[in-house]
C-alpha cells in the first residue's frame, strides 16, 4: 500500500505520516522544502518523540520524497498508482496542490480503485477546499474524474510545537491524537487505519475540537501574552490566565452540549484533557507561534467569532469569548505578518469598519456591536501608545 503525503513539515512527519507508517503504507512525502526533501530523501528513519504520559520513541521508515516543485512528473506518476493522499500544509495551500493532484488522478489507469484524498487540516470542511479546487482543473472538465477518486473529510488534533534546534528530522509531540474521518464518502470501502476513527457524521467533531481544542489554546496564547509569560505550560500555570481560558471553556461548552447534543458530562471530560494537554511542560509551545495568524484565528466562522456569534444568536453574552478577543486584539508580535497587518487594520479603518473586516460579522449581527467596543478600546489604546 502506498500513500502521498503533501507537507513533510513536524505534523505531517509527526502525526499524520506516523499513522500512515504505522498502517502498513509506504508514505512518499511530497513538499517545496528543498532542503528538508533532500534531508528525507537521503535518510532511511527518522524518530517522533512523543512527551506527557507515557512518553514513547516511535521508528518511521520506509518512506521516499519528491520535491512537489522540481519532480512534478515523478510525483503525478506516484499519485497515479497510490490509494491516499492526504495533506498538512495549510487550509490556504490547499488550491496549489489540485493541478497536481488531478493529473495524478486522471493518469490512473482504468479498473484502479478510485484514489482516497483526505485533507487533515486545521479548518473545517478542508477536504472540501480540496475536491473543489481539483473539479476546477481542465482534468476534470465533463466529469472525466468521477469515480477516479472519493475524497472524505477529517478533524485532526495533535499538538506538534516547534522543535528544539538540532533535531534534524525527528519530531516532538504530545502523546495525545485523535484524526476523525468521514466514512460516508467510501461507500463501504474505507481505508484500514488503526489510529484513525472513522464517524457517519464528522461535523460534531470538527466543532468540538475547533471550538474546544483550538479555542482553548489561542485563548491560552493571548492571555498569556498579555501576561508577559513566554511558554503555553507557563500560560496554564498562571491562575489568572487559566481561569480565563476555563471560562471560555464553558462557554464553548455550552454551544456544543446545545447544538450537537454531547452530554455535559462528556464534554466536561473533553475540556479537562484538553487543559492537562495545554499544561504539559514538555511541550516547549510559545505564546507567539500559538498565538501567530490573528487575523485567520478572528475570522468569520473561526475559534472565537464562530462560537460566540452562535451564543450570541441564541441570546447568549459571551462574556469569556469577548475577552478572548480583546486579548487576541491586542497581540503584537512584531515578527508575525498577520499580527501587523492587523495593526494596520486598527490604525486605518473606523471601530465599524476594522470590525467587519477583521471579524467578517454583518452590523446587524447581535455580536457585532460588542466586538466593535473591543476594537473601538483597542483604537483608543493604540492611540495612545507613542511612536
Amino acid at each position: 500500500m502506498k500513500a502521498v503525503h503533501f507537507g513533510a513539515g513536524n505534523i505531517g512527519r509527526g502525526f499524520v505520516g506516523l499513522l500512515l507508517h504505522d498502517a502498513g503504507y509506504e508514505v512518499v512525502f511530497a513538499d517545496v522544502a528543498e532542503e528538508l526533501i533532500t534531508q528525507l530523501a537521503a535518510a532511511d528513519s527518522y524518530a517522533v518523540h512523543e512527551v506527557g504520559e507515557n512518553p514513547a520513541v516511535r521508528t518511521v521508515n520506509n518512506f521516499r520524497a519528491l520535491n512537489s516543485t522540481t519532480q512534478e512528473a515523478e510525483l503525478i506518476a506516484e499519485i497515479a498508482t497510490a490509494d491516499i493522499v492526504t495533506t498538512a500544509v495549510g487550509p490556504h495551500i490547499l488550491k496549489f496542490l489540485a493541478a497536481v493532484i488531478a493529473r495524478g488522478i486522471a493518469a490512473r489507469e482504468a479498473g484502479l480503485a478510485a484514489l482516497q484524498v483526505m485533507a487533515c487540516e486545521n479548518a473545517i470542511n478542508a477536504t472540501d477546499i480540496l475536491a473543489q479546487e481539483v473539479a476546477s482543473r481542465p482534468e476534470a472538465a465533463g466529469g472525466a474524474l468521477e469515480g477516479r477518486a472519493v475524497f472524505a473529510n477529517t478533524a485532526v488534533d495533535r499538538i506538534v510545537p516547534n522543535q528544539e534546534p538540532g533535531q534534524g528530522l525527528d519530531v516532538t509531540v504530545e502523546t495525545f491524537y485523535e484524526w476523525v474521518i468521514d466514512r460516508t464518502a467510501f461507500a463501504g470501502a474505507a481505508p484500514e487505519i488503526p489510529g484513525a476513527t472513522f464517524v457517519d457524521d464528522l461535523s460534531p467533531y470538527i466543532e468540538r475540537k475547533l471550538f474546544t481544542v483550538n479555542t482553548g489554546h489561542a485563548s491560552a496564547a493571548y492571555f498569556g501574552f498579555e501576561a508577559g509569560l513566554e511558554k503555553i505550560s507557563e500560560a496554564m500555570a498562571d491562575q489568572d490566565v487559566a481561569e480565563d481560558v476555563r471560562a471560555v471553556l464553558e462557554e464553548t461548552k455550552q454551544l456544543l452540549v446545545s447544538k450537537h447534543g454531547f452530554s455535559n458530562d462528556e464534554q466536561e471530560a473533553y475540556v479537562q484533557k484538553i487543559l492537562v494537554r495545554f499544561s504539559n511542560p514538555y511541550l516547549p509551545d510559545t505564546v507567539n507561534r500559538v498565538g501567530r495568524a490573528p487575523l485567520r484565528k478572528l475570522s468569520r466562522h473561526e475559534r472565537f467569532i464562530g462560537p460566540a456569534a452562535e451564543l450570541a444568536e441564541r441570546g447568549v453574552v459571551p462574556e469569556a469569548l469577548l475577552g478572548a478577543i480583546a486579548a487576541a486584539l491586542r497581540f503584537n508580535d512584531p515578527a508575525d505578518a498577520e499580527a501587523t497587518e492587523l495593526a494596520g487594520i486598527l490604525a486605518a479603518a473606523g471601530p465599524a469598519d476594522a470590525t467587519a473586516r477583521i471579524t467578517g460579522l454583518e452590523p446587524a449581527h447581535p455580536l457585532f456591536n460588542a466586538v466593535s467596543t473591543l476594537v473601538e478600546e483597542r483604537q483608543a489604546e493604540l492611540a495612545q501608545t507613542p511612536a
